[in-house]
């Protein structure tokens, strides 16, 4: 890791305080960038994604895709994590955290607004920032495409029948426009520029130019994540400051459901022999969230100002700053991930 990469928890926590001040300084810019939405993807948010993830993606040969086949234990992993564990685990926690131990803190009239709201959540897994995040611990890049691209074949399917389930409600109002919107934005479009790029690096200069470019690329890709950072504090500053203790007693079975996800994604790749650069975004993918759609779903299911709203932006306000730190969990532990496969 360079010296950017490695002092990167201490910059994200800069970007925090730098959005929540800029936020209260500067609202109506603030206000305005939160207001360029389409279908509830903030098209700024897109854009800087944008530059996160075409560095990522143009690592990605597709013609290496058929062998995928070959990290079949990883897929099951991830696939099971995300779909028969997460929004059930949320669930759960969600009862015991916000149905019962915090209840006597928590406004009595939006505690089933709250659980609904961390149940949305964990139901989505994440798409574009997986990309990132498997770049930070030097993942699989075939694989981390292959897994998002089925999870959001998974998603069109199984988000409405479980959301439906654990909520108790007889059918869901899926925002459709969101979710189709958000796989165009963030995997089909940013593939599609990514390859055509790719091709032509190595039309004209080979692997060397498509190396230089990337090198050129990655510190882009970083800021890119910082500034987003910045941005999602600094629109979610007035809420942080006006409800401190709700957005920390929401943040708190948030944490335990993504550490909980993604230590069983990564211990039962360890079991099973996958791969270290597998495991990685194995359990990065099984940990975070879809928060786009989260989002979405409950503004149209309980509106802007419910707890449910409220709770999804909790996620959003975590995702980066836990993320990073299982990034660095991953990392640390190769040798002890890696030991195992040796003995």
């Amino acid at each position: 890791m360079n010296l950017f990469e490695r002092y990167l928890t201490l910059w994200v926590a800069l970007c925090i305080v730098a959005g929540i001040a800029l936020g209260q300084a500067i609202p109506a810019a603030f206000h305005a960038i939160g207001a360029a939405t389409v279908a509830q993807v903030n098209l700024p948010v897109a854009v800087l994604i944008w530059l996160m993830i075409i560095p990522m993606l143009l690592k990605i040969d597709l013609a290496a895709l058929r062998e995928v086949s070959k990290h079949w234990r990883g897929v099951v992993v991830t696939v099971g994590v995300n779909w028969l564990v997460k929004p059930f685990s949320m669930a759960l926690l969600g009862w015991l955290f916000i149905a019962h131990l915090f209840r006597p803190f928590l406004p009595a009239d939006q505690i089933d607004a709250y659980i609904a709201g961390l149940i949305l959540l964990a139901a989505a897994p994440c798409t574009a920032m997986v990309f990132v995040w498997s770049n930070l611990v030097e993942g699989e890049p075939h694989f981390t495409l292959s897994q998002v691209a089925l999870n959001d074949s998974i998603m069109i399917v199984a988000f409405a029948p479980i959301v439906a389930l654990l909520l108790g409600l007889s059918s869901i109002v899926v925002p459709w426009n969101t979710l189709l919107l958000s796989v165009a934005l963030y995997i089909a479009l940013p593939v599609i520029a990514a390859q055509l790029w790719r091709r032509a690096l190595l039309a004209q200069g080979g692997q060397a130019a498509l190396g230089r470019t990337l090198r050129a690329l990655n510190p882009l890709s970083l800021s890119a994540l910082l500034l987003t950072l910045v941005l999602l504090f600094g629109l979610q500053g007035e809420q942080i400051i006006r409800q401190p203790l709700v957005i920390g007693l929401l943040a708190v079975p948030i944490l335990i459901q993504v550490y909980f996800n993604a230590g069983l994604a990564y211990l039962l790749n360890r079991r099973l022999g996958v791969e270290w650069c597998v495991a990685g975004p194995s359990a990065l993918i099984g940990a975070s969230n879809f928060f786009e759609l989260a989002v979405a779903t409950a503004i149209a299911l309980f509106g802007f100002q419910s707890g449910a709203a409220l709770a999804t932006v909790v996620g959003v306000l975590v995702e980066v700053p836990v993320m990073l730190s299982v990034v660095q969990i991953v990392r640390r532990s190769r040798g002890w991930y890696e030991g195992a496969k040796t003995a």
